[in-house]
């Protein structure tokens, strides 16, 4: 096993871009005490408001409190909750230069109310339309100036489904980094899920392979995730297939190299956000290693233990490490 503590030292030279669909989380907390005489609904008395990171942002997030350079590309409003979301980037270390802003788009952004620890209701404000053509050009310019000035390891595609990764920004922005020999990884979703040619790292779970793929099986066995990556393979040109399997683990495969790795027991406490700690974590590792069975262990490992914290949470170096050389020496 090599050196895990040299591993995560070596994330503070990575220089990382996140490129896709930021979102502003915004939660309303406070009390219930009365109903409404209005309407039958609870009257919520707010005691603070706070926002955090959503979306693609939390990937960026993952890979900043891992210790990598970070740098988001991707489109706002020129809106107050896009301000606020720049400034809650800037505070946690993540580079906002080359986020374009668009007065065509609002900010997307949702937001949560919540009392005794419950959530109530959820506001959703965004557009899902993909970008126009003046979006497009801005968001591919700032990608090549950040290519060129930055010299970035890898490059991480965050596709939410709400038009920031349109088929022509995937398409470009992969070409651009083959061409300067960025490494890529994409975290995909449903509608653009064959788009993403030749990238390197193609990080889906297991739901929206078989959605993707239109297939139906109930046994995860390695002969079924080798066939699976042999489809994809044949229609995407990726190098390795890496499929998180939920409470059976991950499994990965490059070439004739695959296995599953079983996940590790947890207490869990909310699943949300694990997959962008995972392709944050995964991204990073193979970056520093290019070993594709510890980049799977340790991004394995780093997804229980967020899913142990309520909320989305971002990974914690400290603890990640520990954990690693707890369970993999």
């Amino acid at each position: 096993m090599k050196d895990l503590s040299k591993i995560f030292n070596n994330f503070n030279d990575v220089k990382v871009g996140v490129i896709g669909d930021l979102m502003l989380d915004t939660y309303m907390i406070g009390k219930v005490e009365r109903i409404s005489p209005e309407a039958p609904v609870p009257v919520v008395t707010l005691h603070h408001k706070e926002g955090r990171i959503g979306g693609a942002g939390n990937v960026a997030l993952n890979c900043s409190k891992l210790g990598a350079a970070v740098f988001v590309l991707g489109v706002t409003g020129t809106d107050e909750e896009g301000k606020w979301l720049q400034k809650l980037l800037r505070d946690n270390n993540i580079s906002t230069a080359y986020l374009s802003e668009s007065s065509s788009r609002i900010t997307t952004s949702k937001t949560r109310i919540i009392s005794r620890n419950q959530q109530m209701m959820r506001l959703d404000a965004e557009v899902t339309d993909d970008l126009d053509q003046q979006d497009e050009a801005a968001i591919l310019h700032q990608l090549q100036s950040f290519i060129e000035k930055e010299d970035p390891d890898i490059l991480i595609f965050e596709d939410y489904n709400k038009g920031v990764l349109s088929e022509k920004v995937i398409h470009q922005a992969i070409e651009i980094c083959r061409v300067s020999g960025i490494l890529t990884a994409v975290d995909p979703k449903r509608k653009n899920f064959f788009s993403y040619r030749g990238v390197d790292i193609f990080k889906p779970n297991l739901k929206e392979v078989k959605d993707a793929l239109n297939i139906i099986f109930d046994q995860v066995g390695t002969a079924t995730l080798k066939e699976i990556h042999k489809e994809l393979h044949a229609m995407l040109h990726h190098k390795i297939s890496f499929i998180t399997l939920s409470e059976h683990g991950v499994f990965y495969q490059q070439d004739d190299e695959a296995a599953i790795l079983p996940s590790h027991i947890r207490n869990i406490s909310d699943v949300s956000g694990a997959g962008d700690t995972v392709i944050a974590v995964a991204a990073l590792v193979y970056a520093v290693t290019k070993n594709i069975y510890l980049m799977a262990e340790i991004a394995n490992i780093a997804g229980g233990l967020v899913c142990e914290e309520v909320g989305t949470a971002a990974v914690n170096k400290n603890k990640l490490l520990s954990e690693c050389e707890l369970l993999l020496s």
